[in-house]
């Protein structure tokens, strides 16, 4: 085989591996939008809230005189604005680009900047949320990815329990094994042992996708399994025929995180 012939080769190669770097990415992109549909309904429903409270507080500020009620108003108008802005600020992160970039993250703080994102889903289908914060670890994470992952997990969690249920989110230090961990727990039908081995295939689906034509892609957890690794974490599951699934995110915690432990 000539020098040329071998040159013409690995430049193939190249362009082939440069082809495929785009397709994941757009893989991913793909499958953010497909949450994000997931949750438009019920921001969009959460922020029409918002907005009656404000011009409903408005308007009883600007009718009444007393200093008492007037202050309620203004504090209820407060809150109000205070927890669009925390949606909105969940929403903007979750919408940043798709570098691989990673940094030092408190684990609590990244969990319940995707709950402000999809309390308001849960509570409209009926979902009940628990939350255990046992500690708060620091790990070495790309923000915008794992807030991907937990995202599509909670989706998928509310997904399986179609007439209400519990959803518990966990966050745990594993000081032994210098790890910390994240647990999506759903009392959901679960998923037959048959099945098991195969949900991080690509492609692969337990679920058709429902009337707004989310879900049942196979991409999500195929890509939350690609995106652990490159965090060299594991993504682990456990799960049994009527009594729901669980969910568990293994990081390694940050250098700062393992002098301080």
């Amino acid at each position: 085989m000539s020098n040329q012939t071998i040159e013409s080769l690995e430049q193939r190669v190249k362009e082939l591996e440069t082809q495929i770097e785009d397709y994941q990415k757009q893989l991913i992109h793909a499958q953010k939008m497909s949450s994000v549909g997931a949750l438009a309904s019920s921001i969009t429903h959460e922020f029409n809230n918002i907005l009656t409270t404000v011009i409903n507080y408005a308007k009883l500020g600007l009718r009444h005189k007393e200093e008492e009620r007037r202050e309620k108003a203004f504090n209820k108008i407060l809150s109000a604005g205070q927890r669009a802005a925390k949606i909105t600020t969940g929403m903007l992160s979750y919408a940043r680009g798709s570098d691989s970039r990673q940094e030092p993250v408190d684990l609590v703080v990244l969990v319940k900047s995707v709950i402000a994102l999809v309390e308001k889903d849960l509570s409209m289908n009926r979902v009940n949320l628990h939350t255990h914060f046992e500690a708060q670890p620091e790990v070495s994470l790309n923000p915008n990815q794992i807030q991907q992952v937990l995202v599509n997990l909670i989706v998928n969690a509310r997904q399986a329990m179609p007439t209400g249920g519990r959803l518990d989110l966990a966050v745990r230090l594993n000081a032994e094994a210098n790890m910390a961990e994240v647990i999506v727990r759903d009392s959901g039908a679960g998923i037959p042992s048959e099945q098991l081995h195969h949900i991080f295939d690509q492609f692969y689906t337990t679920k058709e996708a429902d009337e707004n034509g989310q879900g049942g892609t196979g991409l999500g957890l195929s890509l939350a399994k690609e995106v652990m690794e490159a965090h060299h974490g594991r993504i682990r599951v456990e799960s049994a025929v009527g009594k729901g699934t669980a969910f568990t995110l293994k990081f390694p915690l940050s250098t700062a995180a393992i002098e301080a432990a």
